[in-house]
């Protein structure tokens, strides 16, 4: 039987059995909608409001009942925290601060609201993927009502300088989002003492079920709904709660508080003897994200001569799952916009890979890697014209430029025919 090795837990996390005993009896027994006023909703009632309270201590809410919304994940969190904010402070104005590696919820969500009148600032970001602070005080007008930076990068697990931003918000009256799905439940997160505005989480991130998330509002933060109906949740989500999904959400949120740090350590440990070992056994091999304000989970690489999707194919075949880019964003040919927003090139951004760690990784898992990378990458490299090109000295830019040139030219001249 052929060793099997996950090592892609970004795209998605196994359900912890923990969390689904306690999800189990709301899926039969405990059926009752909260908003009934007989005999079953009580218990479902109590459910709820246990949940929520579990989802605020993780990052640390003040007061669930009015902080803590629930959604269908992190996508509809993050739309209902900037379309919320754009529609209901819209009179105060229509500008929005975002960066250029946000995941693609975020992106999406702005160039819509561009079509509605809104100015959208897309912030860039060093070489690590940390945003640039100074270009974020210049584009500040007095038209800015909101500031949307991840807490760390889902894709090359960069932590964001969220302390320097909030405080940037706060001195000029400014709303705060974070998408925290990457982060919350691998390093703590404080809603009060950061004081953060809006925070986007997901449940599926820390070993919940899938299609359930929340949004964090601050009670000074004013928002409008984007999903009408009966008024659940405050009549910011509309919608009869997904009782089971909360219930395991809330049960997930309770174990990652519980056990962050032991597991943060645990799982930094594998992520550190990944990266020393990739860099030393394998020639032009590059870590990307920020070599030390990063996730612990989070390993990500680049590889001269070769292109992510290969290797990803070619690790399968030995049962080793990674990934290369934002599983998001994976249906496209198009290199990572991640690592193109850090100054990569096409090339140089088509050969990434993404390990991604989790509580149940092993240091036999992590051996097992190192032994079938470093041949994966020669047996690639040997049949890659672009790594003979490096061998022999070509300047892959001015090739890139070339090839792109020539394309332009021969669509202008498809064009006029």
């Amino acid at each position: 039987m052929m060793k099997r090795v996950f090592m892609d837990y970004q795209s998605g996390m196994p359900l912890d059995p923990l969390v689904f005993e306690t999800m189990k009896p709301y899926f039969t027994e405990h059926f009752g909608n909260p908003l009934s006023l007989h005999y079953l909703s009580e218990p479902v009632k109590e459910a709820l409001i246990n949940a929520r309270e579990k989802v605020a201590e993780l990052i640390n809410a003040e007061t669930p009942e009015k902080e803590i919304i629930f959604t269908s994940g992190g996508t509809e969190s993050i739309n209902l925290a900037i379309k919320g904010v754009a529609s209901r402070n819209k009179n105060e104005g229509n500008h929005i601060i975002t960066s250029q590696i946000e995941h693609m919820a975020t992106l999406n969500t702005c160039k819509s609201l561009m079509k509605e009148g809104f100015n959208i600032t897309f912030l860039p970001v060093d070489k690590h993927g940390t945003v640039d602070i100074e270009a974020l005080k210049e584009e500040i007008t007095d038209k800015t009502i909101l500031i949307s930076i991840m807490y760390a990068n889902n894709e090359i697990g960069t932590i964001e300088p969220i302390k320097e931003i909030v405080e940037i918000a706060e001195d000029k009256k400014i709303y705060f989002h974070t998408d925290a799905v990457a982060a919350a439940g691998k390093i703590p997160i404080d809603a009060q003492q950061e004081k953060i505005g809006l925070i986007t989480l997901s449940s599926n991130d820390i070993y919940g079920p899938k299609g359930v998330g929340a949004l964090y509002v601050n009670k000074r933060v004013k928002i409008a709904p984007i999903i009408l109906g009966g008024g659940q949740e405050r009549g910011l989500r509309s919608g009869t709660e997904n009782i089971p999904g909360i219930v395991g959400f809330g049960k997930a949120a309770e174990l990652a508080k519980k056990n962050m740090k032991e597991e943060g350590k645990q799982i930094e440990k594998l992520r550190d003897i990944l990266i020393k070992n990739i860099l030393e056994k394998i020639e032009r091999s590059y870590l990307t994200g920020h070599p030390e304000k990063r996730l612990p989970n989070n390993a990500s690489f680049r590889f001269d001569g070769i292109e992510g999707e290969s290797i990803v194919l070619k690790l399968s075949q030995n049962g080793i799952v990674a990934a290369t880019g934002s599983a998001c964003a994976s249906q496209t040919l198009e290199p990572s916009h991640v690592l193109r927003a850090t100054g990569l090139n096409h090339v140089q951004a088509h050969g990434s890979l993404l390990l991604t760690l989790s509580k149940w990784n092993t240091e036999e898992d992590v051996n097992y890697l190192l032994e079938n990378l470093p041949k994966t990458i020669s047996t690639l490299r040997e049949m890659s014209p672009v790594w003979q090109m490096i061998e022999q000295g070509v300047d892959l830019e001015e090739k890139m430029k070339e090839w792109m040139q020539g394309e332009e030219e021969h669509h202008h001249d498809e064009e006029e025919l």
